[in-house]
């Protein structure tokens, strides 16, 4: 498939697959005339690749972790390395832990809410403001 076809197929920009080709993340075949090729496979590589972005790791980590995933299930191969393991389960903890923030965050969010709606409902505020 074409390039444009693998950015609707995938929901990601022209652009950003080429950036991931540069970045070693995509492979495509060139046609005679220069024109990108992709496979059926690139479909859930692309999608793969944005999962990883917005689980936090960079295009550097990226590169490191899908020769190590099936492109079909994402099952881990055989050459991962236990330093990997080691990164990639530190990534996670970071992820734990901001999601441990922002649930905090949340929790402040849903305490204002319900403060203000019943100040609100109390005629408070404003009342000075005529």
């Amino acid at each position: 498939m074409r390039i444009g076809e693998l950015s609707r197929r995938s929901g990601v920009s022209e652009r950003s697959l080429r950036y991931y080709e540069t970045q070693g993340l995509l492979r495509s075949e060139r046609t005679p005339g220069g024109q990108r090729h992709y496979g059926e496979w690139a479909v859930d590589r692309v999608i793969r690749i944005q999962a990883l972005y917005a689980a936090g790791l960079n295009s550097k980590k990226i590169a490191q972790l899908l020769p190590c995933m099936r492109d079909t299930d994402g099952g881990p191969s055989e050459i991962a390395t236990p330093q990997l393991v080691t990164e990639l389960t530190e990534e996670r903890d970071r992820i734990d832990r901001m999601i441990t923030d922002l649930l905090r965050s949340r929790d402040v969010l849903d305490e204002a809410i319900t403060t203000a709606s019943t100040v609100s409902r109390a005629g408070i505020v404003g009342a000075d403001h005529g």
